[in-house]
């Protein structure tokens, strides 16, 4: 059956392929973030344990929320390692590093979701998606948060 939303099929498939982008780097982030709070150690232990936590549940939901918006515009959700390692913008960190790298690549990882679902606005705006909008205003406020709180730790 025809989608008729009244976005243009070529538009749909730029947001679907951006916010496949997104996804990826979102799961990414989740699984670096579930990673890191299962392996933090050190005098910060419990803060970054529980701070960690409290990310990755939120990017479990997000992953959701994305996902279901590429299939709402009638295109399929990336859903594999092989296909989000190809999409993502987030380098899988090596080994265990200390709480201090941690926090870092974190920080790092949080600010690349928030460049991703910045990069859709043009296209977005210009399909007059404000679902699309909505949804990536939403993630960059909870990226931008989680960054802020995060470069926190690293002040001295």
């Amino acid at each position: 059956m025809a989608i008729d939303i009244g976005i243009s099929e070529q538009d749909r498939a730029e947001i679907a392929q951006g916010l496949s982008r997104l996804l990826a780097d979102t799961y990414t982030l989740y699984l670096k973030t579930h990673n890191f709070h299962w392996n933090v150690k050190g005098p910060m232990f419990q803060t970054l344990h529980l701070m960690f936590e409290t990310q990755y549940n939120e990017l479990a939901l997000a992953v959701d929320l994305v996902a279901e918006r590429i299939r709402a515009l009638d295109f399929p959700a990336p859903g594999t390692y092989r296909e989000f390692g190809k999409l993502t913008s987030i380098a899988e960190s090596e080994g265990v590093p200390a709480a201090r790298e941690m926090i870092r690549q974190l920080v790092d990882g949080q600010e690349a979701v928030a460049r991703t679902a910045r990069s859709l606005f043009p296209v977005v705006e210009r399909a007059n998606d404000q679902p699309t909008a909505d949804l990536l205003t939403q993630r960059l406020q909870v990226h931008e948060k989680a960054a802020w709180m995060l470069r926190s730790l690293l002040e001295e």
